[in-house]
């Protein structure tokens, strides 16, 4: 009987822990559900919006500009912020000061992304932080879940002449 209990004991930890290496593997690799919080990404992703994020596109380089990702903040590393791509490395982007009274350029170091929320006026970005290493992305968000009267792809930037092309 002693056999029978150790043995059903072993079976359910050996499948806790096999299940629990997938659900791991899937949710660093594949990706997850998400609340993003704070108004930075007004209006395009809303205070307790909750988003789909997937996590393949930063293992294979796949961010692009335009993209919104998830990423570790440079100021608090337990925190995560949520941002728009605006540049990737080797870009020249235009730097506003928080009054947009000086303009500057700045150009995107190797290995680092420039990011900013959607509602400029009331985001902590890369124009405080200045570019972050590629490797603070945790995954690139595309698909809003809640909402359910938003339910579907994200829409593109209300700042889209904030992309540099030259």
């Amino acid at each position: 009987m002693l056999r029978g209990v150790l043995g059903k004991t072993f079976r359910l930890v050996g499948y806790t822990i096999q299940y629990g290496c997938i659900a791991h593997c899937a949710f660093e690799y594949v990706g997850g559900v998400v609340m993003c919080s704070g108004p930075s990404m007004e209006p395009t992703i809303q205070n307790s919006d909750i988003v789909f994020a997937e996590n393949l596109s930063r293992h294979f380089y796949g961010i692009q500009r335009g993209d919104i990702v998830i990423a570790k903040s440079p100021s608090d590393p337990k925190s995560n912020i949520c941002k728009r791509v605006i540049g990737l490395e080797g870009d020249k982007i235009l730097t506003n000061s928080p009054s947009d009274f000086f303009k500057s350029h700045s150009y995107v170091p190797t290995g680092h992304v420039w990011l900013e929320g959607d509602n400029l006026q009331n985001s902590t970005d890369s124009r405080y932080y200045g570019p972050i290493p590629y490797g603070l992305i945790r995954g690139r968000i595309f698909f809003k879940i809640w909402p359910l009267s938003d339910f579907g792809f994200l829409r593109e930037s209300p700042n889209g002449h904030r992309f540099s092309d030259d």
